[in-house]
């Protein structure tokens, strides 16, 4: 019988972090779930609204509105607060506006006592994860960022509707920045255990159409959230999704594998910056990080990657 509760305290109630807050409820992921908010009057509406449905859940939750010393005893405090991205505006355009949020949310938590993992989802999430590690002064592996693993979703679905293959079968990833740099390590995507680029033949005219569908894919998920904003003006249900996923693997100790943004520290030959790749997740956060045998072209494309976000980072804190 379990005695210990699972606490997560959700920093900004807006389409994000709602969309997470009501993912977790259907799934009944943690026990206790604090909304903070700078708008408090809106946190608390929102616990309102969630509260009422506990009727038609299957899973009890205490979930109420809060303030950043309910924090000192949480597992977990996820980041979701920020100005939203415009529409035709990148993610990096977001840095300066975003960075001076974080300011007045990373000190107060940390001062509460609290002494679990932080999970950012602010864009750029890259270099906001970056930061809050500056900020709080954190071990590493107790912070990260939501990084590329929505990318990575998109990815497999993606390519199980052009193979006709369940997405769950596809093991392929998004590395990088979540952003404009990001790239598909070709040579490390599967179908089972069956590489994707063994399917494009040996340099014929099969072989083109198949590089070509690859490319198009790659394209389609780097300009996805674009295209989602040009439509409706944010993306929210995807990324509360993918949170609530990370969230699920950190408090039950899974050790699943997602492409979260990290720290790197010598891995894929990078230091002391923070990008998407693939980590094996578990109670402590980041357990260790995936190096996978990218081929020179995939690491070069990786280095410009990761020198795009650490130029951006210079001068910020």
């Amino acid at each position: 019988m379990r005695t210990d509760k699972r606490k997560v305290a959700l920093v900004g109630t807006g389409m994000v972090g709602m969309s997470y807050a009501y993912s977790m409820l259907n799934q009944g992921i943690c026990d206790e779930l604090v909304l903070i908010d700078i708008n408090r009057k809106r946190a608390e509406g929102e616990a309102m609204d969630l509260n009422h449905g506990l009727a038609f859940s299957g899973y009890h939750m205490k979930i109420y509105a809060g303030e950043y010393k309910d924090c000192s005893d949480a597992d977990i405090v996820v980041i979701c607060a920020g100005v939203a991205q415009k529409q035709g505006e990148t993610r990096l355009d977001l840095l300066k506006r975003n960075a001076s949020v974080f300011e007045s949310i990373v000190q107060p938590v940390t001062e509460s006592g609290f002494n679990g993992i932080f999970l950012v989802a602010t864009n750029p999430v890259d270099i906001m994860a970056r930061i809050t590690y500056s900020l709080s002064g954190f071990n590493p592996k107790r912070v990260l960022g939501s990084g590329t693993a929505l990318d990575t979703a998109r990815l497999r679905y993606l390519l199980g509707e052009s193979l006709r293959v369940d997405p769950r079968n596809v093991h392929a990833y998004v590395m990088g920045e979540h952003g404009d740099s990001e790239f598909v390590p070709w040579s490390q995507a599967m179908i089972a255990t069956k590489p994707i680029l063994s399917l494009c033949g040996s340099g014929g005219e099969d072989d083109m159409v198949c590089r070509e569908e690859l490319k198009r894919i790659e394209e389609e998920v780097r300009g996805a959230a674009y295209r989602i904003i040009d439509a409706k003006q944010a993306t929210y249900y995807g990324i509360g999704m993918a949170l609530t996923r990370i969230t699920k693997a950190i408090l039950g100790d899974e050790n699943s594998v997602f492409t979260v943004s990290t720290m790197l520290r010598g891995e894929y030959g990078q230091n002391d910056v923070y990008a998407g790749v693939p980590c094996i997740i578990n109670k402590n956060g980041i357990q260790r990080v995936l190096s996978l045998s990218l081929t020179e072209e995939e690491m070069k494309q990786f280095g410009k990657s990761c020198d795009t976000l650490r130029e951006s980072f210079q001068g910020i804190l």
